[in-house]
């Protein structure tokens, strides 16, 4: 483990799992700002489910963290209550952690 001079927080295996799965989204995804803690969900995801994380998955790590930050947000429903342009929102975020799981070998 080594510390973050610049943030002065402990670096983890979950921080390096959370920046690795941010660097695999494509250009166009837009993560919500100030979003650290809903990556570590993601790098949770990598870690547990891996290459079988599907969409739902993402969406109730999205809502886990969404729950500190916007309790009242319209979106906080089950996976297959939402719209489906809603839904595919979840996709790029289900590639990026598919693919960093690959890469760590996580989720085999």
């Amino acid at each position: 483990m080594s510390w973050s001079s610049s943030e002065g927080f402990l670096v983890t295996y979950l921080n390096d799992l959370a920046r690795l799965v941010r660097e695999h989204l494509p250009l166009g995804a837009r993560p919500p700002v100030d979003s650290d803690g809903l990556f570590l969900l993601y790098a949770v995801l990598v870690r547990v489910k891996g290459v079988a994380t599907t969409e739902e998955d993402v969406h109730d790590a999205w809502a886990a963290w969404m729950l500190t930050v916007d309790p009242a947000h319209p979106c906080l429903l089950p996976f297959g209550d939402l719209p489906p342009e809603v839904q595919d929102e979840d996709v790029p975020y289900m590639a990026a952690i598919r693919d960093v799981a690959r890469l760590t070998r996580h989720g085999e």
